[in-house]
């Protein structure tokens, strides 16, 4: 085989095999082979990320469960200027926002450069009072911020804790309302015990009852 042949050999071969492994990479990637991250993420214009947004139910939550549920996730802002979370569904249902002392807030602020954790002890927190939302699947998730954008995340579903959430999420899911203590009641017919006189007891010293006429004294000798 002469020189110029066995050089146009290696070059094909060589082109094969660059050919075989991009192909091979190309079908090894999440979109390719369909995979869904575990938590998701999402990116709202040029300065905002949304980072491992997931939505966790109560404990022992399974299936198909409908129920309150909370909406965990970290934004970042990378802009110069401060950002406002206004809203977020899960399920199509609305969540309310509270601080970490429990108090209800209007919207939450992430700082100019910061970033702020929804979710978890010390967080503030956005909790839908009754949610559809299948437990070990996906549940579409809209955060909606003041500036008018807006993005959908399909974030996986966990409870508190459990076979589905493996105790990952224990502390995140919402907590439950605290039981009313029952008020104290009086017994029917009870009558409070009276304080004074014995009943019976002779009066001595006092005052002659009103309608009743006072015994005459005995005359002088």
């Amino acid at each position: 085989m002469s020189r110029s042949l066995r050089r146009g050999s290696i070059a094909a071969i060589a082109a094969i095999a660059i050919a075989s492994l991009s192909s091979c990479a190309a079908g090894n990637t999440p979109d390719t082979l369909q995979i869904k991250p575990d938590n998701a993420a999402a990116t709202v214009g040029t300065h905002l990320r949304l980072n491992n947004i997931v939505v966790v139910t109560g404990e022992g939550a399974v299936g198909d469960h409908t129920g309150p549920a909370n909406v965990v996730v970290n934004i970042a802002n990378t802009a110069d200027i401060p950002a406002e979370l206004q809203s977020v569904t899960v399920g199509g249902a609305a969540t309310t926002f509270a601080d970490a002392a429990g108090a209800p807030l209007s919207s939450i602020v992430i700082p100019a450069g910061g970033a702020v954790a929804i979710g978890g002890q010390g967080n503030p927190t956005a909790t839908a009072a009754s949610a559809t939302v299948p437990v070990g699947g996906f549940a579409p998730t809209v955060f909606a911020f003041k500036d008018g954008q807006k993005v959908e995340a399909q974030a996986s579903v966990s409870p508190d804790s459990g076979e589905h959430g493996h105790g990952l999420y224990q502390g995140y899911g919402p907590t439950p309302s605290p039981t009313a203590t029952p008020a104290k009641t009086t017994t029917p017919g009870a009558t409070a015990p009276a304080t004074g006189t014995t009943p019976g007891a002779p009066t001595t010293g006092g005052a002659v009852p009103a309608g009743t006429t006072a015994p005459a004294l005995p005359a002088a000798h």
